[in-house]
């Protein structure tokens, strides 16, 4: 048996706040919200992404002729305890895959270093290993790459080995699960979470004549594994996976109201923005005379178009494309939208803005 329930208020679209960006740092603005969802949503992505996201880190190293992390080492400035914590610095970036056999499974990646009288001369007596050279033949991206693990003052040839995992949250040296385990390999704790930072607030925000509705704000920061963006949307999947179980439980469906009032004000809210001509909205000369070639005259031709096929038209480049892609997003409109449900087809999309501008002015009048 299905049962009814009124509608409720969901947000339609992430919007980024572009104004916030800067490296690794996103804020996400979702809205309208019930009156205490925004906290409910907001406090879930945020607890997964501070603690369930993956992302490579280096478990393990081994250098030759070092047996343990606790002594100096001839001809480098730093002893292994200073250079384990740099190593523990390292970022890297690679998404396993389904599609790449061992995706998940841990890698090991040599590099046989070679500092020559040359080459300490070019540099003044003093050598900076940074992580990318040491790193560079690897599968990995490596973030940080400039960051120096050590410095070396004599000329050396010294392999050195890592194995790199895949894993979640922080795991401390004495937890790492390795095989093949050798006698001088020194296990490292491991920082697998690439996010730093997680904020979210929650403010009113209007629909119709109600202002307390809830506004979703959620700002996410990384170290660069992963992008913001790539957080917000593995946390959500996360999320949906946890709560999939508990529907197998569902005694009865649910159907949602969507009152005619609603679907009236929607359509004289989205029929107000369909009847501008293109002339209304700020384009450039060329992109306005690219549609006014191609018989466009109002905003509802042109979003009933798809991409594929605005591209066709005559002197019609990428740059006009993405210029009123953005100008439509403005509007809460995007090239190729479903007009069924307001009853505009490409083959009576003409008639009915004139007949909508008609009735308007009937109205108004």
């Amino acid at each position: 048996m299905a049962v009814k329930y009124g509608k409720f208020e969901l947000p339609t679209k992430i919007k980024v706040d572009e104004s916030s960006r800067k490296s690794n740092f996103v804020r996400f603005i979702a809205e309208p919200f019930e009156k205490g969802f925004g906290h409910t949503v907001g406090n879930v992505l945020r607890r997964i992404m501070l603690n369930s996201l993956e992302a490579p880190a280096i478990v393990s190293v081994r250098i030759e002729g070092v047996p343990h992390e606790y002594m100096a080492v001839d001809g480098i400035v730093e002893d292994m305890t200073h250079i384990i914590l740099n190593f523990k610095g390292a970022l890297l970036r690679k998404l396993a895959s389904d599609e790449v056999p061992g995706g998940r499974k841990i890698r090991i990646v040599t590099k046989m270093l070679e500092i020559t009288p040359q080459q300490l001369e070019k540099a003044g007596g003093q050598v900076a290993v940074t992580l990318g050279d040491l790193l560079e033949e690897s599968d990995f991206d490596v973030v940080n790459s400039s960051m120096a693990m050590f410095h070396v003052t004599k000329p050396m040839t010294r392999r050195i080995d890592f194995k790199i995992g895949m894993g979640r949250g922080y795991v401390p040296s004495e937890r790492q699960q390795l095989e093949d385990k050798v006698v001088d390999e020194i296990v490292m704790d491991s920082a697998y979470s690439p996010v730093r930072l997680v904020n979210y607030f929650v403010e009113n925000t209007r629909v119709g004549q109600d202002t307390d509705f809830d506004r979703l704000i959620i700002e996410v920061g990384t170290d660069g594994r992963i992008s913001p963006e790539e957080a917000l949307t593995f946390a959500t999947q996360i999320a949906i996976l946890h709560l999939s179980v508990f529907d197998e439980m569902k005694l009865h469906a649910i159907s949602f109201e969507k009152e005619e009032e609603e679907i009236n004000t929607d359509r004289d809210a989205i029929m107000a923005k369909l009847s501008l001509r293109i002339n209304e909205i700020e384009l450039s000369v060329r992109s306005t005379n690219c549609l006014s070639g191609a018989n466009i005259d109002t905003i509802a031709e042109l979003v009933i178009m798809p991409e594929s096929e605005m591209l066709k038209f005559r002197n019609f480049g990428k740059k006009s494309l993405n210029e009123i892609k953005a100008k439509l997003d403005e509007m809460g409109l995007h090239l190729g939208m479903d007009l069924n449900k307001f009853g505009i087809t490409r083959d009576n999309v003409k008639q009915m803005v004139t007949d909508y501008l008609t009735e308007k002015a009937g109205i108004e009048g």
